[in-house]
């Protein structure tokens, strides 16, 4: 799995979408001017975030964009599937035996990361983000 800038750019769109009011939508120009990114480049990443059903958009002076209800159980990998979709770290090399030690030593490696990915939220970490900015 490799992480693109897109993943980063989708990643710190949804900590500041996590802690904004709940209420409030934020127009992709001050997303994109918060990671000095264009607003080009952040629409289609938001456009994937809104498909994934993570975001939703809103049209029209007032409008801009908002977590959906739900957001709080959305995972740090929930948001690299919506933008990366996953694929295995390592290129498995069917040559190899099918109990290679380096592929089972790769394979427990990568599923930890994506154990860990999963089990940490977005909300955690605008909740720590809050309590630091205090």
């Amino acid at each position: 799995m490799k992480l693109t800038k897109a993943t980063n750019y989708a990643l710190h769109t949804m900590m500041f979408l996590a802690v904004n009011p709940p209420n409030d939508h934020i127009g992709v120009a001050k997303l994109a001017e918060r990671q000095a990114v264009s607003t080009t480049y952040l629409s289609k990443i938001l456009t994937k975030l809104v498909k994934s059903g993570m975001v939703e958009s809103v049209s029209g002076a007032n409008g801009g964009y908002k977590l959906k209800p739900g957001w709080e159980n959305i995972s740090i990998l929930d948001v690299i599937k919506a933008i990366e979709g996953l694929t295995p770290i390592f290129d498995y090399c069917h040559s190899h035996n099918p109990d290679c030690l380096i592929q089972k030593a790769i394979e427990s490696a990568e599923e930890k990361l994506l154990d860990e990915l999963n089990q940490t939220r977005i909300v955690d970490l605008a909740n720590k983000m809050n309590k630091t900015s205090r």
